[in-house]
């Protein structure tokens, strides 16, 4: 009897466990949708095994490649190529280069489901995960004229107090002279519209 709830009590403790590592290895943040699976599974596994940056820097050299290569560009996207030619192919491309299993894994894993042309997704989705995990928030400026330095930085400052914690503020600007003047201001999924043409749509509704 003891040594029954003795074995009992161990599997508990080997479940718990088990659940606490589980956890340790989940992406901070939800994502949903077909590429969000692939990626939420492929950050797992490189968590796990310790490499998420390698595999980051991986995704992130396989996306430039397509951006600048045509053929591969369109090795990803054919439909008529079949998947297990692909998954061949993709062996010949990446076995012996030094990438890292968990990439090797995802990458047949999209040409064994008929999903290579889903790669810029997935890496997007990545991406995302890995940006959350170091507490970045993108935000976007949008001015009727190009920012100085030292309004970027007076601007990058002022937004911290909108990111909790350790957050950084990863920030890029843009320039639309539509907007008059006044700045438009795209932080997470939060959007600020300080532009003059903005106001101006303001006085007209209210004047009629």
């Amino acid at each position: 009897m003891l040594s029954s709830i003795s074995s009992q009590a161990l599997r508990r403790v080997v479940a718990v466990r088990g659940l606490a590592t589980a956890a340790e290895h989940r992406p901070v943040i939800d994502l949903y949708g077909l590429s969000a699976r692939y990626a939420n599974a492929t950050y797992i596994a490189a968590s796990k095994q310790g490499v998420l940056e390698q595999v980051e820097g991986e995704l992130q050299a396989v996306h430039q490649t397509a951006k600048n290569s045509a053929k591969f560009s369109d090795f990803l996207d054919n439909p008529l190529i079949s998947r297990d030619d692909k998954a061949k192919q993709i062996h010949e491309m990446f076995d012996g280069s030094g990438v890292s299993q968990v990439t090797l894994n995802l990458l047949d894993t999209l040409a064994g489901n008929a999903r290579l042309n889903e790669t810029g997704k997935v890496i997007s989705a990545y991406e995302q995960l890995m940006k959350a995990k170091r507490g970045e928030v993108e935000a976007t400026i949008i001015s009727a004229d190009p920012l100085t330095k030292a309004q970027t930085e007076a601007i990058t400052s002022a937004m911290k107090s909108q990111v909790p914690g350790s957050g950084k503020v990863i920030l890029s600007t843009e320039v639309d002279p539509s907007i008059l003047g006044g700045l438009q201001v795209q932080i997470g999924d939060k959007f600020l519209d300080l532009s003059v043409v903005s106001r101006i749509d303001d006085l007209k509704r209210t004047a009629v």
